[in-house]
C-alpha cells in the first residue's frame, strides 16, 4: 500500500500514519473527516500489511485478499451487504475471492471486518493494495 494504514484496537475505522513521536504516533482517520489524533504506546496498533488470512496451505497477506476483492468488484465498494447477509452468503462471497480460505479458522466477523476495511479504503481512493510502502521496503532490507 502507498500509505501505512493502521487498525487501532478499540477505535473504529482505519488510520493513516502521518508522523512519529517519542511515545506517540500521529494518525489521520481514513474517512471524510481526515481528523488527526495521537495514538499512544499503550494502544494496540496493527498495520494492515502485517495481517494475513488463514488458508489451507500458507497464510495469504491481507493486501493480496483486498486486491482480490478489488478485482472482483471492479474497483467499486463491496456488492454484498456484509452487515445483513447470512453466514452462508458471506462465506460463498469470500470463497469467490479466496477459494482456499480455512473455513474453520476464518470467522464471519473476520470476513465482515475485511469487507468493512475494503469499503473504507475504496471510498477514500486507497486502492494500491499490492504496492509495498517505502517503510516496508526498508524493513525488508533490514531483515535480509
Amino acid at each position: 500500500m502507498e500509505h501505512t494504514i493502521l487498525a487501532v484496537s478499540g477505535k473504529p475505522g482505519l488510520y493513516k500514519l502521518i508522523s512519529r513521536g517519542k511515545a506517540t504516533l500521529i494518525v489521520e482517520k481514513v474517512d471524510e473527516t481526515h481528523r488527526r489524533l495521537p495514538i499512544f504506546a499503550t494502544d494496540s496498533i496493527t498495520s494492515l500489511n502485517d495481517i494475513a488470512i488463514y488458508t489451507e496451505a500458507d497464510d495469504v497477506p491481507l493486501t493480496k485478499v483486498l486486491a482480490g476483492v478489488l478485482a472482483k468488484e471492479n474497483g467499486q465498494p463491496a456488492s454484498i451487504n456484509y452487515k445483513k447477509c447470512s453466514s452462508k452468503e458471506l462465506r460463498a462471497y469470500f470463497a469467490e475471492v479466496l477459494p482456499e480460505f480455512d473455513r474453520d479458522r476464518v470467522h464471519d466477523s473476520d470476513i465482515k471486518k475485511l469487507l468493512q476495511w475494503y469499503d473504507i479504503l475504496v471510498k477514500n481512493g486507497i486502492t494500491d493494495f499490492d504496492t509495498p510502502t517505502e517503510a516496508d521496503k526498508g524493513e525488508d532490507e533490514k531483515e535480509g
